[in-house]
């Protein structure tokens, strides 16, 4: 099943290097495509394990659009600032 999750911080290829990497390693998921321009995430898998891949992408500084914010924002921020340079040297 597809399912389309809007995320905040992603800025380069490196970004959907990293995301896609991390999503592919879990159970049920079959594919990932990231589009930066929209700030989506689309994954075709297992829709029970919605909460894992959401927790997945917040974990790497990717939060599901409106549900961060103040200091938690910051914080997700510079995890996707690293994730944006592990990516690009993969």
């Amino acid at each position: 099943m597809n399912m389309v999750i809007e995320v905040e911080n992603i800025k380069c290829g490196g970004c959907v290097s990293s995301i896609t990497n991390k999503l592919q390693a879990l159970t049920g998921v079959n594919s990932v495509q990231v589009d930066i321009d929209e700030g989506k995430v689309t994954i075709d898998g297992d829709a029970k394990q919605r909460d894992q891949y959401t927790a997945a992408l917040a974990s790497m500084g990717y939060p599901e659009t409106g549900t961060v914010n103040g200091l938690g924002s910051a914080t997700a921020k510079a995890k996707s600032f690293v994730s944006c340079a592990i990516g690009r040297t993969q």
